[in-house]
């Protein structure tokens, strides 16, 4: 039955939207070249950076189709690292909660210790080193250890013996102190020291640097305690188990979690403390290198990155994080000195057309703004730079139209400056803007940089969509409305729609309006509604064939389904069928003769009020489906 199912679905998806498919495999393709180092702060790969974990990115009710909302509980937490290693559970009384608005603006996940709440990542890739993070704090600490994360073997992650714990991090109830553990391939444990204490209701970083001939502990990039007699081997470490580890129980909130399988050098750790301290609100007693967070600075705190050097051996010279800039060959970067970047986030879109320098139409509204300091604050040059912009599904692109801007005398003004042009393009919607000087002052610390366009009608970047909304109408059918402020180039717009947030289809095409400067309203109605969660997304076409997508809004319809649906129809081999389930209960299929030939088609219940058929041992012709009351023609072509 499963392999009806799948088969079913499959000639659904094929018959329906074959060109779909193939555009989705060009935009695939396009987004696998990633080189640049993506992981947090800018600081390794999907190769070393084996788990991230961030409450702001793809936190799930489910198994990964209803993106959690305020309070509900959490039955999956997306990796972001690129390795796929999800952290989930499958026990609906041990989830932790998603709780909005927590901590400077963002998200966290609540664990609860009297639920024994839990999460585990498995099958991860592991090595003799280590350095991990997690971003927490702590209510009450009710277990004698309130365990933070727990990394074992494969299979032991409930595990109550303290050699499978072959990393973890806990805080001792009767100090508040934080400590952890790394337990060698002999099994001998190597226990890190009791040093910093810590109080309720307060965040922290801590992080674990697992090295070749000790560990190291740190809390807010300070460090803690240490084991100096740890031999730099571990044991296998695949499952983390996070916010309980067997009995020790986390009572709190944890917004991110991090684990990379080498030992990080102090460059690399400065700038993921500082990307942590920037995103949490944290404040770094000690090489605080990135000082555009603060309120007076602008809060220019989102998806900040770095690049930076200790000293010859200890140097991280190339840092993209999750953001679209990467900046890579300093040409003068010495020792202790660091060049990190955040933004204000803002629009990604070339919305800003008043305060641009003569000659450039548009910039966009989003802008990021450097911090180029030694480890003790000092405004320092690192030389000469390459600045990248990823520009993937901006729309169509002209290399020649692109200019960088930045803000030279730090004024917060764009239009008194010069545009810096000769973009290369990388291929891969990747553009250059190479051996970037650092200017006046001699320094980029404080300085504001963007991206802009000279030619809008030819390099939009792309166009201003003001809203983006559905709502349903008459418990049949969805409207889905947009408006935009500008156009520039546009041929059409699809709307399409997901049941699970990762299979699309086509709503309707809307033709644009080529080019315009005014505001403009436009609308389509999804009438084959389906009861359940249903996301929606914009995708803009233009006429060279460049497109990109909106964001996507969702819906909740409830039980909505007054008459028999069909779809599609006609249909090649399968369609589904949308009905109350008292409806499908009956569902019989005649042919035009009115003879009964149920026993001919493979009718598959796939969930509520929807039934797949399979219609493939049929010959071309005219079909009756029949429910308890309903009935409609489906025609078999």
């Amino acid at each position: 039955m499963t392999n009806t199912i799948h088969s079913c679905q499959l000639l659904l998806q094929l018959s329906s939207y074959f060109s779909k498919f193939l555009l989705s495999l060009l935009f695939i393709f396009s987004q696998s070249i990633l080189t640049a180092q993506t992981g947090p702060g800018g600081v390794g790969n999907s190769s070393n950076n084996v788990l991230w974990l961030d409450a702001s990115f793809g936190v799930y009710s489910d198994t990964g189709a209803s993106l959690a909302i305020n309070n509900s509980n959490v039955q999956r937490w997306s990796d972001r690292s690129g390795n796929g290693k999800h952290a989930t559970e499958a026990t609906l009384g041990n989830r932790p909660n998603y709780i909005t608005n927590t901590l400077n603006g963002l998200p966290t996940l609540m664990f609860t210790a009297a639920n024994a709440d839990r999460l585990t990542s498995t099958n991860l890739t592991t090595a003799n080193n280590a350095s991990v993070w997690v971003v927490a704090s702590y209510v009450t600490l009710p277990a004698i250890n309130a365990g933070l994360i727990q990394a074992t073997p494969s299979g032991l992650s409930a595990s109550t013996l303290p050699g499978d714990k072959s990393i973890g991090m806990w805080v001792r109830s009767n100090t508040a102190q934080i400590w952890g553990r790394g337990v060698q391939s002999d099994n001998t444990l190597r226990d890190i020291s009791l040093a910093t204490s810590l109080v309720a209701n307060t965040t922290y970083s801590f992080s674990n640097v697992y090295r070749s001939a000790r560990i190291d502990q740190y809390v807010n990039n300070v460090a803690s305690g240490n084991n100096t007699s740890h031999d730099g081997t571990l044991k296998s470490w695949t499952d983390v188990s996070i916010g309980r580890q067997s009995t020790e129980t986390w009572n709190g909130n944890i917004a991110e979690v991090i684990f990379y399988n080498i030992a990080l050098d102090t460059a690399r750790r400065i700038i993921i403390d500082n990307y942590i301290a920037a995103k949490y609100g944290l404040t770094l007693a000690v090489n605080d290198v990135y000082r555009q967070d603060n309120p007076g600075n602008g809060n220019f705190d989102f998806e900040v990155a770095g690049i930076g050097r200790v000293n010859a051996t200890n140097i991280h010279n190339d840092a993209q994080g999750s953001g679209l800039v990467r900046i890579l060959n300093p040409s003068g970067l010495d020792d202790n000195e660091f060049l990190m970047w955040g933004h204000n986030n803002a629009t990604a879109e070339a919305l800003e057309n008043v305060d641009v320098p003569t000659g450039v139409e548009a910039r966009f509204d989003r802008v990021w703004r450097f911090s180029e300091l030694s480890a003790t604050g000092t405004a320092v040059d690192v030389g000469n730079i390459s600045i990248r912009f990823d520009l993937n599904n901006l729309g169509s692109i002209t290399t020649s139209d692109l200019r960088l801007l930045i803000d030279q005398d730090n004024d917060g003004v764009f239009s008194d400056e010069t545009p810096i042009g000769n973009a290369v393009s990388l291929g891969g919607g990747i553009y250059e803007f190479q051996n970037v000087p650092a200017g006046s002052g001699g320094s980029r610390n404080n300085k504001r940089f963007t991206i802009a366009t000279v030619n809008l009608p030819q390099t939009p970047l792309p166009i201003e969509l003001l809203n983006f909304k559905a709502q349903l109408i008459n418990n049949r059918s969805v409207k889905i409305e947009w408006q935009t402020a500008s156009e520039t180039n546009i041929q059409f717009f699809t709307v399409e729609k997901s049941l699970d947030g990762n299979s699309w289809s086509v709503v309707n095409i809307v033709e644009g309006n080529k080019n315009s400067h005014t505001i403009l309203n436009f609308s389509t109605i999804d009438n084959n509604v389906t009861s359940g969660l249903v996301y929606y997304r914009l995708k803009q076409t233009d006429f060279d064939g460049g497109f990109s997508y909106s964001h996507i809004i969702d819906l909740y319809i409830e039980n909505s389904h007054e008459e028999l649906i069909v779809y599609p129809n006609p249909t090649v081999n399968c369609v589904e069928i949308l009905a109350h389930n008292e409806e499908l209960n009956e569902l019989k299929v005649f042919n035009m003769m009115g003879k009964d030939i149920t026993n001919l088609v493979d009718i598959i219940d796939v969930g509520n009020e929807r039934i797949l058929i399979n219609l493939s041992n049929l010959s071309a012709g005219n079909y009756l489906i029949k429910t308890a009351t309903k009935s409609n023609i489906v025609i078999k072509q």
